[in-house]
């Protein structure tokens, strides 16, 4: 991977908000009854900018925090990403570190390609390459973990929530449409906004020459 100063600093930034986000209230928005994780967002937006190494190393960080954030203040529901966490009869192990870095990993990774994707059509504007970036990135995150926690630790998380485990399926697709929609929204949002500016001050050096 060859340095290059503007790329190393960017992630640099990109991983110090990661940590803020997640150890402050920030990282998360009231929309209505729901909250709305915005610690996704610096991966989908470091992914344009570094690519999917980058983008991978960005979501890796989201992941290892929530990890950390579920053992230092655990949650009826923290086991499922962390290993170190038991909560009554119900432990975490290998698949709570898959659950919590796997999806976050692909963030990255699914945004560049989503973004490099769109590129190649000149004909589209900029907003709407940026805000499908945003949708797409904010969507893996959502399905990947929905999807760990039912593959993975389905009986278990129905039994924490107080759910009937021939209804966690439909309990799973209401998150979706409760928590993750307002989520890809927000992502959208922030992303375009964020990378427009980015894109300005990158100039002719936009992508950071994929140094990453």
């Amino acid at each position: 991977m060859r340095t290059n100063t503007r790329a190393l600093t960017l992630l640099g930034v990109l991983l110090a908000v990661i940590t803020i986000l997640a150890f402050t209230p920030l990282g998360f928005i009231r929309i209505g009854a729901v909250s709305a994780t915005t610690v996704h967002i610096p991966v989908i937006i470091g992914s344009v900018f570094l690519g999917p190494i980058g983008g991978a190393i960005l979501g890796l960080a989201f992941g290892v925090t929530s990890m950390i954030n579920s053992t230092i203040t655990p949650l009826v529901t923290s086991f499922i990403f962390s290993p170190f966490v038991t909560i009554g009869e119900m432990s975490g192990n290998i698949w709570s570190v898959v659950v919590a870095c796997g999806p976050r990993i692909l963030i990255g990774i699914v945004s560049y390609y989503t973004y490099a994707i769109l590129n190649k059509f000149h004909k589209i504007p900029d907003t709407a390459k940026f805000v499908a970036t945003g949708l797409a990135g904010s969507m893996t995150n959502t399905i990947f973990v929905l999807s760990g926690i039912y593959i993975f630790f389905g009986p278990e998380y129905a039994a924490a929530i107080g759910v009937e485990s021939t209804a966690l399926l439909a309990f799973i697709m209401a998150i979706v449409g409760t928590n993750g929609i307002p989520e890809a929204i927000v992502a959208a949002v922030i992303t375009t906004m964020a990378c427009k500016v980015l894109k300005m001050v990158f100039k002719q050096d936009f992508r950071l020459k994929k140094v990453m």
